[in-house]
């Protein structure tokens, strides 16, 4: 899972070996003794790299594209329209924007697509589906709006305080405080008619919006209250009936939808909402359960999204494939890992039981207080490997510029595990914990799950994300994608399996939970948005098929259906993997590309859509017109 990012196999059953040549494996790990630091990378090879060099010897972003500054424009354009209209819900916003895509198009439309380069092909396509959904967006915006409007139909009084602040119009204290005592009446008129709205999902979303609203009203009463002493006169009680009456009214909504518990606003800043890259309606709004912890409502509070909004997640990651057809991917992969978990467990000596070889591996951990230096020789361990191999180009400044933090008790009660980025966070137990917390933390971190972890958050993996998109085609973040940064680093763990980096049957046990997990992720997570799997089947899921702890298992589906991740995050790890091998294979498996040039431009393309990606690299001829296509996985049935 990757932390600090603008805020987590194989073939038809089986794998060759990549690459040419003899492999030597990776010597076992010694937690008593730290392995030498890393030593410096080797420069790159004449024919690996062919543009000019930075003063530490790796590659400079010398990448041109026509569509660079345009994109860099629309950019910008865009954060200055959602600082001006940051509330959801505005009809002025909505026009706004509208007028704005439509503008956005036009420009696209007047350029002569033949004529540019590759790169400029590719940044054309991924703007030019932006915009269009960006269009889509705004039609089933507006539907979501029609579901809340008989519930907060009073909103757009709290929208025009703000709108108007924002426009700098002369304040008329008298006038606000007749429209915030008509909004207490609105809200008593919308409290008799909430037993004709049916949708748990629905009073969620309206309660949520609530707070928003709520934080809107609070920033706009505060700023004219410092300045204008005769707003306050008028305003003041008003103000204070309207703000209960608003927060009052939410926890009703959560109530009555099944869901107890208090919301918690992300609050709403003075620079606007966040982007539509996010949650896309601009919503930072946390409910935090009071209510039994494994209950259907309070695992699940947003509810199945669908399959057409399943497709239409899918197509904007490009991936051509349905959600079923994606289920049966995953279900291809299970059984792979079935089949090498059981080879695994048999030369543990625990035959076909693989679970007993799980609970084996799971009590094989460092004593407490040594983690830390387990996760040290780890990250250098897997650095070490990765250059001896030349397979890619890591800046020595990669290699020094991370660090281990605490994941403390409180964090890890939501995620046990590590999370990395410009640091690791680290997973230990604390002496503030109960004895089974401490075990948990232990087990759930044991020697050989995190050596197929450690490597997936640092080096090669989410730290050096990080240092590599800050630094080449940086314009390409509005195109970031979970299949480009957990597939990515999933990926590695892939590969490194292929390579003799996990050899060791308590080595293949861990990285194999790990797949498992992936697998499991794209199965519950479709299927329970598919209406296939209640949230409570889901965890039961992980716990019998891949091994879970039953706490985990239980934050692990929280997480996935609370909202704060879209619907197909989840899939994101595996299948991002299996694009990058897929193109491994084309590339690299036929000679075309050395691992070192191979991977060195997967960094430099930037974070996009995996099949943007392969056309950048491997130039294959377009049109305006391309549709995604790639079936990286072959055909489904």
């Amino acid at each position: 899972m990757i932390r600090n990012f603008a805020r987590r196999d194989l073939l038809n059953g089986g794998l060759a070996l990549i690459g040419a040549g003899a492999l030597t494996p990776a010597l076992p790990l010694r937690a008593q003794k730290s392995p030498a630091k890393p030593s410096p990378t080797p420069p790159p090879k004449t024919e690996d790299c062919n543009c000019t060099l930075a003063a530490d010897g790796t590659p400079l972003d010398t990448g041109t594209s026509e569509l660079r500054p345009v994109i860099e424009r629309y950019q910008v354009e865009l954060r200055d329209y959602e600082r001006l209209y940051p509330l959801p819900g505005s009809d002025a916003r909505r026009a706004a924007m509208e007028k704005f895509y439509s503008g956005q198009l036009r420009l696209l439309d007047g350029i002569r697509f033949d004529d540019i380069s590759q790169a400029g092909k590719v940044d054309y396509l991924l703007l030019h589906g932006r915009l269009l959904r960006e269009q889509k967006e705004l039609l089933a915006e507006k539907q979501r709006e029609a579901e809340i409007a008989a519930l907060i139909p009073f909103q757009q009084t709290i929208i025009g305080f703000e709108e108007a602040r924002r426009r700098m119009e002369t304040v008329d204290g008298q006038k606000c405080a007749i429209a915030l005592e008509g909004l207490l009446h609105d809200i008593a008129a919308a409290k008799d008619s909430l037993s004709g709205v049916k949708g748990n999902v629905v009073m969620n979303r309206a309660a949520q919006r609530l707070e928003l609203l709520r934080g809107a009203m609070r920033l706009w009463y505060d700023f004219y209250a410092l300045y204008d002493p005769n707003f306050v006169w008028w305003t003041e009680a008003s103000y204070k009936k309207a703000d209960d009456a608003v927060e009052a009214y939410a926890q009703l909504l959560h109530t009555t939808s099944g869901v107890g518990g208090t919301l918690e606003t992300g609050g709403f800043g003075r620079g606007g909402g966040r982007g539509r890259g996010g949650a896309g309606n601009n919503e930072a709004v946390v409910w935090r359960s009071n209510g039994p912890l494994g209950s259907e409502e309070e695992l699940s509070g947003i509810g199945p999204v669908g399959r057409d909004a399943l497709l239409g997640a899918l197509h904007t990651a490009m991936i051509a494939y349905t959600p079923e057809q994606l289920i049966a991917m995953a279900n291809r992969e299970f059984a792979w890992c079935d089949k090498e978990m059981l080879r695994a467990s048999t030369e543990m000596g625990f035959g076909g039981d693989w679970k007993k070889a799980l609970e084996a591996v799971k009590n094989k951990y460092v004593e407490p207080g040594q983690m830390i230096y387990l996760v040290r020789d780890l990250s250098r361990e897997a650095i070490d490997f990765v250059e001896k191999h030349e397979l890619v180009t890591i800046p020595d400044l990669v290699k020094q510029d991370y660090w281990e933090e605490a994941m403390t008790p409180q964090m890890q009660l939501v995620n046990p595990f590590f999370t990395g980025g410009a640091t690791i966070q680290v997973s230990s137990p604390a002496s503030s914990q109960t004895i089974a917390e401490r075990l948990q933390a232990l087990r759930g971190n044991n020697i050989y799950f995190a050596r197929a972890t450690v490597f997936h958050e640092l080096v090669p993996g989410h730290h050096m994300q990080q240092y590599m998109t800050q630094r080449y085609r940086t314009y390409r973040s509005l195109f970031s994608t979970p299949f480009w940064t957990e597939g990515m680093a999933f990926y590695w763990e892939m590969l490194l399996w292929d390579l003799g980096f996990t050899h060791t049957p308590e080595q293949r046990v861990g990285a194999l939970f790990w797949r498992m997990h992936r697998c499991a992720r794209i199965i519950f997570s479709l299927s329970f948005h598919l209406g296939k799997m209640k949230s409570v089947e889901c965890v039961q899921f992980l716990v019998d098929r891949v091994g879970f702890e039953k706490a985990n298992a239980e934050g692990e589906v929280r997480r996935s259906f609370n909202g704060s991740y879209e619907p197909i995050y989840q899939c994101a790890y595996m299948l991002g993997a299996l694009q990058f091998y897929s193109l491994h294979k084309e590339l690299v498996g036929s000679g075309k590309m050395t691992n070192r040039a191979f991977h060195d431009a997967l960094y430099q393309q930037g974070n996009m859509p995996i099949e943007m990606v392969r056309l950048a690299i491997n130039g294959q001829k377009v049109d305006r017109s391309y549709e995604p296509s790639w079936k990286f996985y072959g055909d489904i049935a």
